[in-house]
């Protein structure tokens, strides 16, 4: 996720991080070095070593910190990050299940009724264009129960 510009905010306490056209706020108190009373941010600027996908930025003690893009989403709860999130983390665990599983790929495939080329799309953690659904029928027939819980959130 590209950063396309960060701002900060000494009365607000936070940054603005524009990315996908929309601004996010990020406030300080969730910085690792975060300012003491008295000491602000003086300096934010996107950085090029993280490829666009941080920033960092400059108190006035001299003290630095980075904040990376999912930082930023993860704090906002972004729905298109917490589901490339969860589409991370089933995969990661097929992949798993695939490596220890006594099933070939080639009946694995003909029991999705895919084609290799989907199958190892499925199996690509970098891909996000695939559904929680294509997931979910791989799980299952690498014999897993996937079940999805929903809680009350905890109040902060």
């Amino acid at each position: 996720m590209k950063i396309q510009s960060v701002h900060f905010n000494n009365r607000k306490k936070a940054f603005e991080v524009r990315m996908r056209n929309r601004v996010f706020a990020y406030p300080y108190a969730r910085m690792e070095h975060g300012p003491q009373p008295g000491d602000l941010v003086r300096e934010a600027r996107i950085d090029e070593e993280l490829g666009r996908e941080g920033f960092s930025y400059v108190l006035t003690s001299g003290r630095e910190g980075t904040v990376h893009a999912e930082q930023v989403l993860d704090y906002n709860e972004d729905s298109d990050y917490l589901r490339e999130a969860l589409l991370y983390k089933l995969t990661v665990e097929a992949q798993k299940r695939l490596a220890s599983s006594a099933l070939s790929k080639r009946e694995i495939i003909r029991r999705l009724g895919t084609s290799a080329t989907q199958f190892y799309r499925l199996l690509d953690q970098t891909n996000t264009r695939k559904s929680v659904g294509q997931l979910i029928s791989l799980l299952h027939i690498l014999d897993c129960d996937v079940e999805l819980v929903v809680k009350k959130r905890k109040s902060a």
